[in-house]
């Protein structure tokens, strides 16, 4: 899909991101959008029933001999793992209980961490704020890889391996490119996970809290599921730093793949995004969009023009100010 010669550099713009202009258009244009805006009252029990499940399967998995207990881990906890921070994701913006009631969607998030194995809500929500309100930024938004990344990961098989490891550069990436003071909520949020993570080996064995922590490794590396990371702001297409994907992983995925729309309104919970693109169709039906987030790792793998060099980049204001 990519249609210029080898990146050696990331695509510096001089413009501001193209989605608060096209917001404001949109709201001009179809005002109802607004009402779109709010909690997701069904999210909490969603939330809830996939935690318990993790936990049911942390029961179940003791027993089994490591080879499935790793074939577990990518099958099925993978999946719920890698949905449950895209829940987080969600819990971020405040839709599960609303921007009134802002520690309890902390809180939330804290709870619908459990599974995944290692502290990760309240890092995210940190950083988070920063990708919306600077994309693509300089420093500002640490979702872009670093030179090195995009120095080092530029052959087939070096892209596979950095795919594989992406839970790890992910979360390792923001301490070196912006690192920021610990909050008490992450301290809490580490405490809590790491009492869970006892209690389970002391009730169940080891087996189950490798299954949790290799599931979220596993499902957010060389998985399906992980195509999102790419397919959302990676330039396929010279000039486009967003895409939505609009198939059917996004029933297991809280709409993720409706990332262009979530740009545009991310006060809207995904459940409610299918209904911003149907009411302001002419805005999102002829921007280029992804048709399979499998065939999104495919070609990143072995598109030559592809890499993790191909972000747009910015200087933002706060980031020349910090420098």
């Amino acid at each position: 899909m990519g249609n210029w010669v080898t990146r050696s550099d990331f695509e510096w713009v001089y413009t501001e991101q193209p989605h608060s202009q096209r917001r404001k258009e949109i709201l001009a244009k179809y005002p109802e959008i607004k009402s779109l805006m709010g909690p997701d009252p069904r999210l909490k029990w969603i939330v809830s029933g996939m935690v318990l499940t993790q936990f049911l399967a942390c029961c179940l998995v003791k027993d089994l001999s490591w080879k499935w207990v790793f074939f577990w881990a990518y099958a099925f906890g993978g999946c719920i793992n890698h949905s449950l921070t895209l829940a987080i994701h969600d819990i971020s913006h405040n839709v599960a209980f609303g921007n009134k009631q802002a520690k309890w969607n902390r809180w939330f998030a804290v709870f619908a961490n459990l599974p995944i194995g290692v502290p990760y809500s309240a890092s995210f929500k940190k950083y988070h704020i920063d990708h919306h309100r600077y994309l693509g930024g300089d420093i500002l938004d640490v979702d872009i890889p670093t030179d090195f990344e995009g120095w080092f990961f530029c052959t087939p098989f070096r892209k596979l391996i950095w795919i594989i490891l992406q839970p790890l550069l992910y979360g390792l990436r923001p301490l070196y490119v912006n690192p920021k003071k610990v909050t008490q909520m992450e301290i809490l949020n580490a405490l809590v996970q790491f009492l869970i993570d006892f209690i389970i080996f002391y009730l169940w064995g080891l087996k189950p809290v490798i299954y949790l922590i290799a599931g979220s490794l596993l499902g957010m590396g060389l998985h399906p599921i992980s195509g999102h990371f790419i397919a959302e702001h990676y330039m396929f297409l010279k000039g486009h730093e967003t895409y939505s994907y609009y198939g059917p992983l996004n029933r297991i995925t809280f709409n993720v793949g409706y990332h262009m729309e979530h740009h545009d309104f991310p006060s809207i919970p995904g459940c409610k995004l299918p209904m911003v693109k149907k009411i302001a169709a002419e805005y999102y039906d002829n921007l280029p969009q992804h048709q399979s987030w499998v065939r999104v790792l495919w070609d990143f793998i072995f598109d030559d023009t592809l890499g993790p060099y191909s972000r747009v980049k910015r200087i933002c204001k706060l980031a020349s100010e910090t420098r």
